[in-house]
């Protein structure tokens, strides 16, 4: 008998690495942003449509936008980020700038938008696209320079402070965000958002720039203030604004945005049940934990390793998914290569049971985990193989280094995908074996 060339471990190996693979590329598949568009395009309006487009999946979004209004007048500009432009977005320019620290590129894009917007007759309508990364992508400072904006966004985001209390700092400091572009179109606007929110709140998502926006100039001087006191000129531009020196953003209820439409085409729920569809018929009960978990990564792994933990004790095949969005508090001034993602993956490493059996991915849907570029791995992909491959202690002194990404390339657990035209926040799959 010829030996077999491949063992029963790699074989098992490999079989739930493409399980995991499968539900991601599932998952992807709900957060299409033409299929999640196309259906909530209205009919073209007696003037032109001007398309403004914002975030990850904008020019794919344009894209579908240029095929439906085949025939009609239309123009306008999508940006995305750096090598997030992909084929072109036909009739809509595209435009690559900064993510997720605002540059120079950003703030000539959106001088181009806001010239757009204010060049809408009444019988246009400005169709306004917003995905994951729209508010680094819309960048028009107010109040502060752009190197100082930046610096903001970057101290904030290395902070642990969640996506809604960066958004109320960013959207004080802007002449686009919370309201302001939808409050100086003359032509009515229709927003569509496809959310990388928890909870999908429309004055969050891409900063809300056609929506009314709740927060207050006091508010996000509490945000800085409690996260990056160190930024002087943001504390005092906020303080000014807080004076009444400067005027607010369009609140709920304001006639400048009477006008405004807003509709959410798509988000993370149905990428997170598209995933679950993959692992049942793969055999696993499926446990979901929602698309909203949030926190700091390291807590949030191990306390899933807990209860994976609980729930192998059943002996059953169980697969564990969660959406939603984690943080990293940064420590330390030169951190290592890592994100959210990687950082999950290694405190559920180092928490797991001994021996325990598992499979995991976690990776952003957008295919790029932390804000290191286009060239950043998505996340985490671990068969069993690479799971034991993660000793605790390792995993440990990874965390401590914000180097998850670096000890995931060693044991091979990296997935390494490219942008991925989408972004619906994280996915988390974890395959337990009883």
């Amino acid at each position: 008998m010829v030996p077999d060339p491949v063992p029963g471990a790699d074989r098992a190996n490999a079989a739930a690495k493409r399980l995991l693979r499968r539900a991601f590329e599932a998952a992807l598949a709900a957060a299409d942003p033409g299929r999640a568009l196309l259906p909530h395009l209205p009919e073209p309006p007696a003037g032109r449509t001007l398309v403004v487009g914002a975030g990850k999946a904008a020019a794919r979004m344009a894209a579908a936008g240029d095929v439906r209004y085949a025939g009609a007048p239309l123009s306008g500009l999508a940006i995305v980020p750096y090598g997030h432009a992909a084929s072109g977005a036909g009739r809509v320019a595209v435009a690559e700038a900064g993510h997720p620290v605002p540059d120079a590129a950003g703030v000539a894009a959106t001088e181009r938008v806001l010239a757009l917007a204010r060049a809408a007759a009444p019988d246009d309508r400005l169709l306004v696209l917003l995905s994951g990364g729209g508010s680094a992508l819309l960048t028009a400072p107010a109040g502060v320079t752009l190197a100082e904006k930046a610096e903001a966004t970057r101290r904030l985001l290395a902070s642990g402070a969640d996506i809604g209390a960066i958004n109320f700092v960013r959207k004080h400091l802007s002449r686009v965000k919370g309201g302001r572009l939808a409050a100086l179109a003359r032509a009515p606007s229709l927003t569509l958002a496809l959310s990388d929110v928890v909870g999908d709140d429309p004055a969050t998502i891409a900063s809300g720039p056609t929506v009314p926006d709740p927060s207050t100039y006091a508010e996000a001087l509490a945000v800085v203030e409690r996260y990056a006191p160190e930024l002087t000129a943001v504390r005092a531009a906020l303080t000014r604004g807080a004076a009444g020196a400067a005027p607010e953003s369009p609140k709920p209820g304001d006639p400048r945005l009477a006008r405004a439409g807003f509709r959410l085409v798509g988000g993370g729920e149905a990428s997170l049940a598209a995933a679950a569809r993959v692992v049942e018929a793969a055999g696993y009960a499926a446990v979901s934990l929602g698309a909203g978990v949030q926190g700091e990564a390291r807590r949030v792994g191990r306390e899933h390793a807990a209860l994976a933990a609980r729930l192998v004790a059943h002996g059953r095949r169980v697969a564990l998914l969660s959406g939603g969005e984690l943080t990293v508090t940064v420590h330390g001034a030169r951190p290592g290569r890592g994100g959210p993602n990687g950082e999950y993956a290694l405190a559920f490493a180092a928490a797991a049971a001994p021996g325990a059996r598992y499979a995991l991915l976690a990776a952003d849907t957008d295919g790029i985990d932390g804000g290191q570029g286009p060239a950043a791995p998505a996340g985490a992909l671990l068969g069993p193989a690479e799971a034991a491959r993660l000793t605790p202690d390792a995993a440990r002194a990874a965390l401590a280094a914000h180097g998850s990404h670096d000890l995931l390339a060693r044991v091979g657990g990296l997935l390494v995908t490219g942008p991925t035209g989408t972004n619906v926040n994280d996915l988390r799959v974890v395959l337990l074996e009883g």
